[in-house]
């Protein structure tokens, strides 16, 4: 059965076990699993609905921080689901170079084409992402991409938002339950200003510094050569202590940033697109 995120939600949300009854029977089915709780999830549904019928699939490339790799490696290991790699490169379509507002339609045609190519010599005839209700609720071109490319929703279709991801997550013991939602490196980068790799290089290096020390929700965004970095409203206070803050200001200087601002409200959630 498939059909598109915004029209399938239950008003009840269903049960694991109604999750799992759904996929029996899908076949070969591929998971688009990033390091994210909600892909983590329906990956795991799927082993149990699908035993070895089921392979996660991640995607690498310039514009995925190494750590959500690594998480989904790790995640994929805890599950005992069989695990693919597949290397992506978005910039490879000067739409997604140029950066525009749906700039997220044109990656996750890039990607959902590549998973689709991949599924395509492996006998996959089932594709699933980790779409949740929550992610309903903004102008998400990336989700009508994967629609485009005919993926699932099986959370979507259940009816689970994230409280209910993370809930399940937690009582089956996923490593990644409580990670911290998170968007590919582009999504840092001013709509209009050109996506390039050295950009990506240097925002996914200022990034990796910021988690290095500890902080556990992270976002540089740029405008031009301006950085503003963005840390959980509960870490804004020792990020802006001077044993940190002077520290930061000659990392991101090094990587080419002229100036770094930090905002005193912290990381708050917007649309991704």
């Amino acid at each position: 059965m498939e059909s598109s995120a915004r029209g399938t939600a239950l008003r009840k949300p269903g049960t694991p076990e109604e999750i799992v009854e759904r996929l029996v029977g899908g076949g070969p089915t591929l998971i688009a699993l990033s390091g994210g709780v909600d892909s983590a999830v329906v990956a795991s549904l799927a082993r149990e609905a699908l035993a070895t019928d089921a392979v996660a699939v991640t995607l690498s490339g310039p514009a995925v921080a190494t750590s959500e790799v690594d998480a989904a490696v790790q995640v994929a290991s805890a599950i005992g689901i069989r695990h693919v790699l597949l290397s992506s490169d978005p910039l490879s379509d000067p739409r997604y170079a140029e950066n525009p507002s749906n700039r997220c339609y044109f990656c996750r045609r890039h990607e959902g084409g590549l998973l689709r190519e991949w599924g395509a010599t492996h006998a996959i005839e089932t594709y699933l992402d980790g779409t949740q209700l929550d992610d309903l609720g903004d102008d998400r071109p990336g989700l009508r991409a994967m629609d485009e490319h005919g993926f699932r929703h099986p959370l979507v279709e259940a009816g689970w938002a994230k409280a209910d991801v993370r809930a399940y997550a937690r009582r089956t013991g996923l490593p990644n339950w409580d990670r911290p939602s998170n968007a590919c490196l582009s999504s840092r980068i001013a709509h209009g200003q050109a996506v390039t790799l050295d950009l990506l290089d240097r925002v996914g290096a200022a990034e990796a510094w910021l988690t290095a020390r500890g902080f556990r929700r992270v976002r540089v965004r740029v405008a031009g050569r301006a950085a503003r970095v963005e840390v959980d409203p509960t870490e804004v206070s020792r990020l802006m202590a001077p044993a940190t803050v002077g520290p930061l200001h000659e990392a991101l200087g090094r990587l080419g940033f002229a100036s770094v601002e930090i905002d005193p409200r912290g990381y708050r959630s917007r649309a991704v697109a």
